[in-house]
């Protein structure tokens, strides 16, 4: 069986681990579970996915990540040409699925909207003229916040928001809890136990729609003063630890 593992709000905030996170999966894996990691955050590439659960002290195969950003880019053919409003996650995951990117908004088959901090008017612009021309609107995810050290900064929900206002038109929606990342996550892990996640909109509703158990940990998005949540949980942790302390002493 496996647990599928948010990692903004779950593992880290903005990079920097969660204390007790790192031992927890360690725990888990000595006690025969499968952890996988599946993230909404399209921005950084697969590489500095792992690259940074290696920082954290969690050892991660490139196997064992999937963002929003390949559930996005699934969408698309080879030969298909995007123009991105996005971090370098999805232009590699784009990439590697064989389609095109260009900067000309003319060119575009598909605009596919990520989070990025290099969010301007130009690329409102750009974005939403090429989907009035038709080219297909595609989301990585519509998270609208994004869970840091310092607090809540806009995410890639917020983005979409802006580019469907500028063009008239819902996108279709690539990450969770939406069902090409139901679909690429029992693919790549098989049968999933239970998610692990910081969100109701995403990581609870992933859950239910994959008929698993859902755990909410209270170190990211959702604090204590945000419950109760829709859809609820099966179960609301302080954290990731507290989360597997309470599964390992009941096996």
């Amino acid at each position: 069986m496996t647990w599928l593992l948010d990692l903004d709000g779950v593992v880290w905030l903005a990079g920097r681990p969660i204390a007790g996170s790192a031992d927890a999966i360690a725990r888990l894996r000595a006690a025969g579970e499968r952890v996988a990691f599946l993230t909404n955050n399209s921005g950084p590439t697969l590489a500095e996915h792992v690259a940074k659960l290696q920082k954290a002290g969690v050892p991660a195969a490139p196997e064992e990540v999937v963002s929003s950003a390949g559930a996005a880019a699934g969408l698309l053919d080879a030969g298909q040409r995007a123009y991105v409003v996005g971090g370098d996650g999805v232009r590699e995951a784009l990439t590697t699925e064989g389609v095109t990117i260009v900067e000309d908004w003319k060119q575009a088959d598909a605009v596919v909207v990520g989070r990025t901090t290099a969010f301007d008017f130009r690329m409102l612009t750009e974005a939403s003229d090429a989907i009035r021309a038709g080219a297909r609107f595609i989301a990585t995810n519509t998270d609208t916040t994004f869970p840091t050290p310092d607090g809540l900064e806009p995410g890639a929900g917020a983005l979409v928001a802006a580019v469907a206002a500028a063009a008239g038109r819902a996108p279709e929606v690539a990450g969770k809890p939406h069902p090409p990342t139901v679909d690429i996550s029992r693919k790549r892990f098989g049968t999933i136990e239970t998610v692990v996640g910081d969100r109701a909109d995403t990581d609870l509703a992933l859950a239910r729609a994959m008929g698993c158990r859902a755990v909410l940990v209270l170190t990211g998005v959702t604090s204590a003063a945000d419950l109760p949540v829709n859809p609820e949980p099966d179960e609301v942790a302080d954290d990731l630890a507290a989360a597997v302390d309470h599964f390992l002493s009941g096996r």
